[in-house]
């Protein structure tokens, strides 16, 4: 009651809180080092295991908190309320693309699932990772990743996860071994340093079993020059939080705490890292937990950085800490005020009944200068900023028809056992899928301003609930909002909106367009400090709905999965968005053709997401 009550006086007077934070300090651990190497496609099209039995009743983290179907192993949610509409969709269409200068399929379903000789389980949604830098594009999804040239060649890739930090694979189909669970990959090439780092959340087991120890970690990858097809360094930063391996601790039920959804930032000093703290093997939320890394320690290969970490979720921080968001840098330029500063963004409309909010909670870090020599010098601040009201979307859309082979197997009397090994089950065709909640999505540091998307329930043209795009530009000295509106169209959804912004501060919005009249399309909007949100452009059409396992009962139930997140990186001028579409449809009879499930390759027996790869010119 008493954190309720200052976070409410501190909302309500939308004045700086008296209150700042130090940090527990400790030393990160230095692992080995790899080299991204192509792994080959292959194995069966179909495996009596698919899915990770650690994940298989739906890990989800993001959205709606109410699954069908058995309760998570891993349980990411947070029960809240859904509002009723505060927007309405009033965006156009472009009629054309004038600043699309190309794009290319990036991984897809196929290349997740049967990557690493199909030593990999059954995916979805991918959770993208992009970054952009020296003339090359690095995309990761769970659990694979690619590295291209600015054309959009292949350099090397897929490569999956475990392979690339140096784990058995994720599941061995001969000898049925499991390796950790690896998810949330996330990347950024830092210009300043001109090194790539990627970042996944591990998750150890107890021997080759596939039961969990409850011991996890960040596994960050740092790569030892500024071409990203050579040689990388390995961190783990373990992140349970329980007081063993070195970690403070945070007291979460069942003994072990998750370093969930972790995403990354950057100012001149160093690199941060946030996740959202729940119980491992039981239910609970425990805040948003904040990393600090000195970044040039990283860069150069220290055996052991300096790490100050704070724990967002402490009683005493008079905010409601969730999906803390840092700041990416666009090229050099840092924030050099109060001896370094990272500014990161969070909402919070998810901890309201109404499920709706007008405030976002503005964080910095400073003194990051001191990383390296004295990081329990380094301090936490928190403050709201008024924005237009936004609220939690309704969970599920509509999309458009068209085949979907997966579901008319299961429909089809005498498929689905013969072919799936499952019982017949009838649902509805197309599913609906699921759009993000209302929390913060890519936060970008550029031209003096913080800039920041999140999803919004919105009316649709006909009256019904859908989801559009809120987008902000805030000055973070004086708190002030220099644009806030909601990018929605009266006829269609926008979901996992991600913005990036060049150095001059021009901006686009990457997201995914789905509706009744849509097929699951990459979508971009451009985005100014003064004008805000320009028209919806299709950088790439749907070419039949999505047909994935997650929501299906004997495939683990729970909600029907997209997202969890897209990104968007700047490289000079040029704008890299990484959107998840559907780049194919077959019919059931193509499905069922040798090689099995696959379609031509572009889909697996139990999913067809793919992922686009946009380049946007400013």
């Amino acid at each position: 009651m008493k954190i309720r009550l200052l976070v409410a006086m501190c909302a309500m007077a939308f004045a700086t809180c008296a209150w700042s934070a130090t940090p527990v300090t400790f030393k990160l651990q230095r692992g080995g080092t790899t080299v991204p190497a192509t792994t080959p496609l292959g194995g069966a099209p179909l495996a009596s295991v698919e899915q990770d039995p650690a994940m298989a009743a739906g890990d989800a983290d993001s959205g709606d908190g109410d699954a069908l179907g058995p309760r998570p192993v891993v349980n990411r949610t947070i029960t809240h309320g859904h509002a009723g509409s505060v927007s309405v969709g009033n965006a156009k269409r472009a009629k054309s693309n004038p600043e699309l200068l190309g794009g290319f399929d990036g991984l897809n379903f196929h290349d997740q699932r049967y990557a690493n000789g199909g030593n990999q389980f059954s995916v979805e949604p991918p959770d993208q990772g992009l970054c952009a830098g020296n003339g090359y594009v690095l995309e990761s999804v769970n659990d694979v990743l690619a590295i291209y040239d600015r054309r959009g060649n292949k350099l090397v890739g897929p490569v999956d996860l475990n392979t690339f930090y140096g784990y058995p694979p994720a599941i061995n189909r001969t000898t049925g071994a499991y390796g950790p669970s690896i998810t949330d990959p996330t990347c950024y090439y830092d210009a300043g340093t001109q090194r790539w780092f990627h970042v996944v959340l591990t998750l150890d087991r107890i021997g080759t079993s596939s039961a969990l120890s409850g011991a996890n970690h960040l596994d960050i990858a740092v790569s030892q020059t500024a071409n990203p097809t050579g040689a990388w360094t390995i961190y783990r930063l373990p992140v349970q939080n329980n007081g063993t391996q070195g970690t403070p601790d945070h007291g979460c039920a069942g003994g072990f705490c998750l370093g969930d959804y972790p995403h990354i930032g950057a100012d001149s000093h160093a690199i941060f890292l946030t996740t959202n703290e729940f119980a491992l093997f039981d239910d609970g939320f425990y805040g948003a937990q904040i990393y600090a890394i000195s970044k040039q320690a990283l860069a150069s290969g220290a055996a052991a950085p300096n790490v100050a970490m704070f724990n967002a979720g402490d009683p005493s921080v008079p905010a409601p800490a969730f999906t803390v968001w840092p700041a990416i840098s666009s090229g050099n330029q840092y924030v050099t005020t109060n001896g370094g500063t990272e500014y990161l963004l969070s909402s919070d409309a998810v901890f309201y009944e109404s499920g709706t909010s007008n405030t976002l909670w503005l964080w910095s870090v400073t003194n990051t200068q001191a990383i390296d020599a004295a990081p329990g010098a380094l301090a936490l601040n928190v403050a709201p900023v008024a924005v237009q009201t936004y609220a939690v979307p309704s969970s599920l859309v509509h999309q458009k028809p068209g085949s979907t082979p997966l579901r008319d197997c299961f429909a089809l009397t005498g498929c689905a056992p013969t072919y799936l090994g499952y019982p017949n089950f009838v649902y509805p065709a197309p599913r609906d899928l699921a759009v993000n909640d209302s929390r913060m999505q890519q936060v970008s540091y550029a031209n003096g301003k913080l800039w920041g998307t999140l999803d919004t329930d919105v009316t649709l043209g006909d009256g019904s609930h859908g989801s559009g795009v809120n987008y902000f530009v805030i000055n973070p000295g004086s708190r002030s909002v220099s644009v806030n509106g909601t990018l929605a169209l009266p006829d269609t959804n926008l979901t996992y909106g991600a913005a990036a912004v060049t150095q001059s501060g021009r901006g686009v919005i990457a997201f995914t367009v789905v509706g009744p009249n849509d097929h699951p399309s990459a979508g971009y909007a451009s985005l100014d400090a003064k004008l805000g949100a320009g028209d919806v452009h299709i950088a790439a059409a749907g070419a039949g709905p999505w047909d994935g396992f997650t929501g299906i009962p004997y495939l683990g139930g729970g909600r029907p999965r997209w997202g969890d997140y897209g990104a968007a990186a700047a490289d000079g001028n040029t704008i890299w968005l990484a959107s998840e579409y559907i780049a194919q449809t077959c019919t059931l009879a193509q499905y069922l053709t040798p090689p099995l499930f696959q379609c031509g390759g572009t889909r697996g027996a139990l999913g067809n997401w793919a992922t686009r790869i946009s380049a946007i010119g400013l």
